[in-house]
């Protein structure tokens, strides 16, 4: 009898678990399994697929968010299991790759506290945006962009081509532009109605010819460019939303 009361109570339970309010979620979720392959990949010295697990961890962390603000669905909890997934996926499994493809040359425990260092600042990176918010771009560079970096350069075929001690330097200046003031371009700062899809057409073009013709190193390329254009205070965001309307003030007369 006592069973049977449980079974039901648990049956209860389940039916009144919002499935819809968990779709978001279930996506952040590949992201995190992207990120955990990715680790996987790396320690049976799998380096090119474990590469490739970051930018559709990418993928996810994206879809997420988009879809939550779709359904109208966004949650705190969403928030905070988006960061954890992001931890993983954007600061842990590319600091375990880059310090297993080259920084584990570097003398002593060098390369280890560099990839951690870099890890760290990710981590930084994720609590500082979910407690400040500010309007308009980025403050530091966003984990995804900082994690791309990274496994661009393995994606781009140059393991063993970048000199160890070249890497450490990318590595841990890349982990300080996460924890940096520098902005950067916030595409979802653009208000709906106000983008320039002339430009954004234009952009788009350019992406796909520079993958044309760089093929593997194209995302390095890319990625290279958004890095840089923060420390030169370029707004992604700004250049391609529309001039709003003005409102003209009225002195009263007709």
């Amino acid at each position: 009898m006592k069973k049977i009361k449980l079974r039901l109570h648990y049956r209860k339970r389940l039916r009144g678990i919002p499935i819809r309010n968990n779709i978001p979620n279930m996506i952040t979720s590949g992201n995190l399994l992207c990120g955990m392959l990715s680790l996987i990949l790396t320690v049976r010295g799998h380096y090119l697929p474990a590469a490739w697990m970051i930018p559709c961890a990418v993928f996810f962390d994206f879809m997420d968010g988009k879809v939550a603000r779709a359904m109208g669905v966004s949650s705190d909890f969403g928030v905070e299991f988006d960061s954890l997934g992001d931890v993983v996926s954007f600061g842990v499994a590319p600091a375990v790759l880059v310090y297993s493809t080259s920084l584990q040359a570097l003398p002593g425990v060098v390369g280890a506290l560099i990839a951690a260092f870099f890890a760290l600042c990710g981590a930084l990176r994720l609590a500082r945006f979910n407690i400040v918010h500010r309007p308009g771009p980025f403050q530091g560079l966003p984990i995804p962009a900082g994690g791309l970096f990274l496994v661009s350069i393995v994606l781009a075929g140059l393991i063993g081509k970048v000199p160890a001690w070249l890497m450490g330097i990318l590595t841990a200046v890349d982990g300080f532009l996460m924890i940096s003031s520098v902005p950067y371009g916030n595409l979802k700062a653009i208000k709906k109605g106000f983008m320039n899809k002339a430009k954004l057409y234009g952009l788009a073009a350019f992406a796909a010819v520079v993958f044309i013709a760089a093929r593997q190193r194209g995302l390095l390329i890319l990625i290279s460019i958004y890095l840089v254009s923060g420390i030169v205070r370029f707004d992604w965001g700004t250049w391609l939303s529309l001039p709003e309307p003005q409102q003209e003030e009225r002195n009263g007369s007709a």
